[in-house]
């Protein structure tokens, strides 16, 4: 019963979609109603020219010239009508599919990073890239085979019962055994083809990161591990699409079996009528041909039912991406953090949160920065340190408690302005397709070239991007692989260098830098962190004995916080870290 009603919701969506182009539907519609009447008048002009050949030597040449340039203009304009046809047909689909895909992408902007971190990002691409394309080649289909199956359907049996009643009725009562056929396989694949689009997200999401961590792959020797997970998804995908494409695929041929009947039926009641006299040779050669068509539309549509299954599976997986629940709105009246606003003050009270209700991770967190103030961030591993700097960007939102930004909550203000005032290098680097010139001006798009130099030279890139093949224009792959680590992360400083705003978030921003180019790195910080509050979350302990402010964390908690020699002086936690780093007793 929920499959059933998840079936119907899925069909009200698509239909939702095209409803936008309902004047395309209509004439599309018209197109259909005269290529069919005229493709049904067609077998009308064949048996009048048949009736008029019958007899041996008795060829009436003068009425079968008006009857062949009849048949003539026929084929032309049905032709013509069949093309326009198509045309609004695609015209449909292909808007449809723009407009379902820009539903998710615009959707996936705006869902919370818990959703993106707790999905395979395989799973998430197959559902905007491929699961949209396989309900595009089904909707082109539907619309293509079941406008024209419909009303061929309907005029046939009208033309039909214009030429005998008889023979007409013969047909009417074998059609259900058809409909009923097609109807009751069609019910039982759609299941599987459901099946096979989740396991074809899971394959996508195997490549995907196989391709994007080949060379961990390759260290580590995984390939062979790799290759039995993939085998393993790949025998699940081929079973479930081969049970899928076999069970659909008994349609056709039932229902060619059921129209063979149809066919049979009227040409063994069509000749006894005619022997008796009560039609013409020509007429039931009309009525077989009529047979034929009247048929056709159930052999083409019974084979659309394989896609057209595959297509409103592929699109109910879309939908549901579409319906996750998206960050929490912006307030009415949300604030715009401005950089003349955002004075450097910062401040956490009571603040709780955890990624998962059953796993506690920060609580009663209270900490309160001066504007200017340089903050390092330290601890163990899985403390809470890159956690505090999530809640700080509002990448997730604080469980209870409040974080305020020169004592606005930043609750209330919008996302946009919040992470704007923030300037961001993290250990973890990202490049977009590009050249180098666009990646250091991602954050001010309407940079001179001047200004994306002098960024580069406070950050020491502009040494090794003047050397590159076209210096500035040198293309950038895709994540940056024809550059090294440590150059990928020179230029995302370059690019916080660019815009420099009121509060920075360094998470480890030097670690693929050799030791020479982080002492003028160092110095180059110094000089864009002055006068601007800086979070500094780091592993190298060496790297912030500047800090005004070292908050030492372990399991969520600040269990210190003070000065480097403050610290140290106490011989307590971050001792014992320091010690352990540097291999000496202070």
């Amino acid at each position: 019963m929920k499959k059933k009603k998840g079936n119907r919701e899925t069909y009200l969506r698509i239909f939702e979609l095209i409803k936008p182009y309902w004047y395309l539907i209509a004439l599309s519609l018209v197109f259909a109603l005269v290529s069919v009447a005229l493709t049904l008048y067609a077998p009308v002009l064949t048996g009048q020219g048949i009736d008029l050949i019958i007899g041996k030597g008795n060829v009436d040449f003068d009425g079968l010239v008006p009857i062949l340039i009849r048949f003539a203009i026929v084929v032309g304009i049905t032709a013509a009508a069949q093309w326009l046809m198509n045309l609004c047909n695609n015209r449909v689909t292909y808007h449809v599919i723009k407009d379902i895909r820009v539903q998710a992408f615009n959707h996936l902007e705006e869902l919370p990073l818990k959703y993106i971190d707790g999905h395979q990002h395989g799973d998430i691409i197959s559902r905007v890239v491929t699961d949209v394309d396989q309900f595009s080649d089904g909707l082109l289909l539907g619309f293509s085979q079941i406008f024209t199956g419909v009303v061929t359907i309907l005029g046939t049996l009208i033309f039909m019962l214009t030429i005998n009643l008889s023979i007409t009725l013969v047909v009417v009562i074998i059609t259900p055994v058809s409909l009923f056929t097609a109807g009751f396989i069609a019910k039982r694949t759609f299941s599987m083809f459901q099946e096979q689009s989740k396991t074809r997200g899971e394959i996508t999401s195997l490549v995907n990161e196989m391709v994007g961590n080949q060379k961990t792959v390759k260290a580590f020797s995984h390939e062979e591990e790799a290759q039995e997970q993939f085998d393993e998804i790949n025998e699940r995908l081929r079973d479930c699409s081969l049970r899928a494409t076999f069970f659909s695929s008994l349609t056709n041929p039932t229902t060619r079996f059921v129209n063979g009947l149809v066919y049979t039926g009227v040409a063994l009641s069509g000749a006894l009528i005619a022997l008796r006299g009560g039609i013409t040779v020509g007429q039931l050669t009309c009525f077989l041909s009529y047979a034929n068509q009247y048929t056709k539309p159930f052999n083409e549509i019974s084979g659309v039912v394989t896609e057209f299954q595959n297509a409103v599976a592929s699109a109910a997986r879309v939908f549901e991406l579409i319906d996750e629940e998206p960050q929490v709105a912006e307030d009415a009246g949300a604030v715009v953090l401005t950089p003349q606003m955002a004075d450097g003050r910062v401040e956490l009270e009571n603040v709780a949160f955890s990624y998962s209700p059953d796993t506690p991770l920060i609580d009663s967190l209270n900490l309160s920065i001066r504007p200017g103030e340089r903050v390092a961030i330290v601890g163990p591993t899985g403390c809470g340190k890159t956690t505090i700097i999530n809640l700080l960007m509002r990448f997730y939102d604080v469980d209870s408690g409040e974080i305020r930004v020169a004592d606005i909550p930043i609750r209330h203000m919008t996302r946009d302005s919040l992470r704007t005032n923030y300037g961001m290098v993290l250990q973890e680097t990202w490049l977009k397709s590009g050249t180098i010139a666009d990646n250091i001006a991602y954050g001010r798009p309407d940079a001179s070239r001047e200004e994306i130099i002098e960024a580069a030279r406070s950050a020491h890139a502009h040494s090794f991007i003047e050397r590159m093949p076209e210096g500035y224009d040198t293309p950038v792959s895709e994540a940056g692989g024809n550059i090294s680590q440590g150059q990928k992360q020179l230029l995302c400083i370059a690019r916080v260098m660019l815009c420099l705003p009121p509060m920075l978030i360094l998470d480890e921003a030097t670690s693929s830098i050799d030791t020479m180019t982080e002492v003028r790195i160092q110095k180059a910080f110094a000089k864009m962190m002055k006068g601007r509050t800086s979070f500094i979350v780091a592993h190298r302990l060496s790297t912030i004995r500047e800090a005004d402010i070292i908050l030492v964390m372990k399991d969520g908690h600040i269990i210190e916080q003070g000065r480097h020699e403050e610290l140290l002086e106490r011989k307590g936690f971050y001792a014992q870290l320091y010690n352990s780093q540097f291999q000496q007793t202070v």
